[in-house]
């Protein structure tokens, strides 16, 4: 066990992570130089393309010190704050991390966040500084930057290239040198309580394969687990036979045994949703020993509906969604039905970025077309019985005035500005209804802003309008703090004076007046003429405040007419007028919206 170092690595989005991890098994040997490939831990081709990486994924590395040969194990973790949960879980995982930070950027508010975390659970911090190669870089300015962070001398701060390969030695040195081997800062009664506990596996992550089922990857932290031992999910109370364990090398490399101390992975069989989950523990069934404390079940924050373009396909779709619910326990969906779009699935994900995600994988990995509705957070409606019902829906939300009180989820954010965007950050921030809170000047010159913001203000395009107006240089960080009051209304759009619930939505009662006319000027535009004239209408506060009247199609039926008098024409005319009134009174004036007019309408929302 003394051979052992467990250890992770924090970055930004794009600060050369998954780059440094290739040059580690490159270096390491773990990897031969024919099978070498970029971003070899970033599995997925959505990874790759975005440059992130989504799914974590752990690898065991041999590196020879002072002639001595040492386990290096990595979990390599996704950096955004959508899977916060699953990053407090690995860096549970290990002893040690390596906090890399672009020598370009600097310190970024997601790193911020993380490296908290890490501090909390008292890891060892290996500062590096990566891109040193590249022509901005500031090498000196981001040291600086980092000692005064961390507290620690500017000696004590690396650098590194991850293109280059330079100075990447040094970083394995540092880990072998920094990082404790596991339980060597325990107490002798810590020692002594963790094995009387028996066997206990922590999940950090996990797979899925059609053959063999689930695949967890896990932290051994007591006992021993060998292939074929009957074991047992401590919080699905669900027992499996491990059909193989083994270590990653980042290819599965089967073993006869896992013990303290080392990560690795077991081929459970299990091929029923819902059972494995980030954060469970793992004992044996014959002598279970209690969970491994940190665990919850991730709830979701925002909802979007999910519906086939196509109802042929809808029993594919619930294919699908079951099939990633075995590799994503986060993702949870029940089937709905809509009037407009058929049936479909209302889903429940973590964020933006995990729902950009699944669908996306949807389509790539399972050939689907799919229709996504705008998100909405989830709103907690006291109703005028005292009796409190969490709706996701906004077609289910009550009518402006018909509730006690509505509450909603509020977040607590940090941006971190270059000084020149101040201004228009603030600006953007009170647009957003944000209650912006201290502003601290950091040691390489940048502003972090703390504020409190409603969730449903940050799913509207925040983040996105954010990089726009710094021109890509702030960075956001954010994390749900709970229940508020809400100020917000239903608003409905009424189609020749038929309630269309596939456009109602949840907004903010001051942009309320701003989201009608937006909302009844689109679909003048795209709905197409009726016989008759069209009533466009957005109805919020008990009353119709927006409205448009889109013309009747037009039959010439005077175009066998010619010459005479006008009144000849002009009878006829009158006619005409009188049957499409004729018409509307006896109820054929409603309308059927087009498919491709609900999919432009969300997708340009």
């Amino acid at each position: 066990m003394q051979n052992i170092r467990n250890f992770s690595i924090i970055a930004h989005i794009d600060h050369g992570k998954s780059t440094l991890a290739d040059r580690m098994l490159e270096l390491t040997g773990t990897i031969e130089a024919r099978r070498m490939q970029d971003q070899v831990l970033d599995r997925m081709d959505l990874e790759r393309e975005r440059g992130i990486t989504i799914k974590m994924q752990p690898v065991r590395m041999n590196w020879n010190y002072k002639g001595r040969s040492f386990v290096l194990n990595l979990i390599d973790t996704p950096g955004h704050v959508d899977f916060a949960y699953e990053v407090s879980r690995a860096l549970s995982a290990v002893e040690g991390v390596v906090l890399l930070v672009d020598a370009t950027q600097g310190v970024e508010a997601q790193t911020l966040s993380v490296l908290s975390v890490a501090k909390q659970l008292g890891l060892v911090i290996i500062p590096v500084v990566s891109k040193i190669d590249a022509p901005h870089a500031r090498v000196p300015e981001i040291t600086s930057e980092l000692s005064l962070l961390l507290g620690c001398d500017e000696s004590e701060v690396l650098g590194a290239s991850g293109k280059t390969g330079a100075g990447v030695a040094d970083v394995l040195n540092a880990i072998i040198e920094r990082v404790p081997p596991p339980y060597q800062m325990e107490t002798e009664a810590a020692v002594s309580t963790r094995r009387d506990h028996g066997t206990q596996g922590l999940i950090f992550d996990f797979g899925y394969s059609d053959h063999r089922g689930v695949i967890v990857y896990l932290r051994i932290f007591s006992g021993k687990i060998s292939k074929g031992d009957s074991l047992r999910f401590v919080a699905a109370n669900a027992d499996f036979n491990a059909l193989e364990v083994g270590v990653l090398m980042p290819e599965e490399s089967p073993r006869d045994s896992l013990v303290e101390g080392e990560i690795g992975y077991i081929v459970t069989g299990v091929k029923k949703p819902g059972i494995a989950s980030v954060g469970d523990t793992i004992t044996l069934a014959r002598d279970p020993a209690p969970g491994l404390p940190g665990y919850y079940s991730p709830t979701p924050v925002i909802w979007a509906s999910v519906y086939p373009e196509s109802q042929d396909d809808l029993p594919v779709l619930r294919q699908s969604l079951e099939r990633l619910r075995l590799s994503d326990s986060s993702l949870s969906y029940e089937e709905e039905s809509s009037g407009v779009m058929g049936k479909g699935f209302r889903c429940g994900f973590l964020g933006m970025l995990h729902m950009e995600i699944i669908t996306e994988r949807l389509r790539r990995e399972f050939n689907m077309d799919l229709v996504v509705t705008m998100p909405t957070t989830v709103y907690e409606v006291t109703h005028m019985n005292g009796t409190v019902e969490d709706v996701y829906a906004p077609a289910r939300f009550p009518d402006d005035g018909t509730a006690k009180g509505v509450r909603e989820l509020w977040t607590k954010i940090d941006v971190m500005t270059p000084p020149a965007y101040l201004g228009a950050v603030t600006q953007l921030l009170y647009d957003h209804e944000a209650i912006v809170g201290d502003t601290e000047t950091l040691p390489d010159g940048k502003t972090q802003i703390s504020a409190e913001m409603p969730l449903r203000e940050l799913m509207r395009g925040f983040f996105d309008k954010l990089k726009s107006i710094s021109s890509g240089f702030a960075s956001l960080s954010y994390k749900v703090i709970g229940m508020r009051a809400a100020d917000v209304v239903r608003l409905d759009i009424l189609v020749a004076e038929e309630l269309a619930l596939a456009f109602t939505r949840i907004v903010s009662r001051r942009r309320v007046q701003h989201e009608a006319e937006a909302m009844v000027e689109r679909l003048e535009k795209l709905l197409p003429r009726q016989m008759f004239e069209l009533k466009i209408q957005a109805r919020a506060h008990g009353r119709i405040i927006a409205s448009r009247r889109l013309s009747a199609m037009k039959k010439d039926v005077t175009q066998h007419m010619y010459g005479g008098d006008i009144t000849r024409k002009m009878k006829l005319r009158e006619k005409q007028k009188k049957g499409k009134k004729k018409m509307l009174a006896r109820g054929k004036g409603q309308v059927d919206i087009p498919h491709d007019v609900f999919l432009k309408v969300v997708r340009e929302s």
